[in-house]
């Protein structure tokens, strides 16, 4: 798949999970955003919650924890499903991730830096 910016499918998702492993959320957000317009079906799904995960940890970074819990469980939602669907994301281990941490969001407990989520690619 070809995209509008010359980019392929691949070094788009490259660029993304770069920014999104290396918490800069804002701009993750941009780049799955383009990839979300690239998409359509379960495909479309999962980089929406992607996207909202990417939104729920800036909501984080400036002390939003009702906002960031919401968006995250939201997030959570929509790839929880579609673990199956092939990103070259390995979203079984982004889902477990994502449900240890929103329990410490729901349960208020003291983050880490290794709760930051990370996208693993296959």
């Amino acid at each position: 798949m070809i995209k509008e910016n010359g980019k392929s499918f691949e070094e788009s998702l490259f660029t993304a999970l770069n920014l999104f492993n290396n918490h800069k959320w804002y701009e993750a957000h941009d780049a799955f955003e383009e990839i979300w317009n690239s998409v359509d079906g379960d495909e479309r799904q999962v980089i929406q919650g992607i996207l909202q995960v990417s939104v729920s940890q800036f909501h984080l970074s400036k002390g939003n924890l009702n906002g960031a819990t919401i968006l995250l469980g939201e997030g959570l939602g929509r790839i929880k499903t579609r673990t199956n669907i092939n990103l070259g994301i390995d979203l079984e281990s982004f889902c477990r991730c994502l449900e240890y941490l929103l329990r410490k969001l729901q349960y208020k407990e003291i983050l880490t830096e290794n709760d930051k989520p990370f996208l693993k690619p296959l």
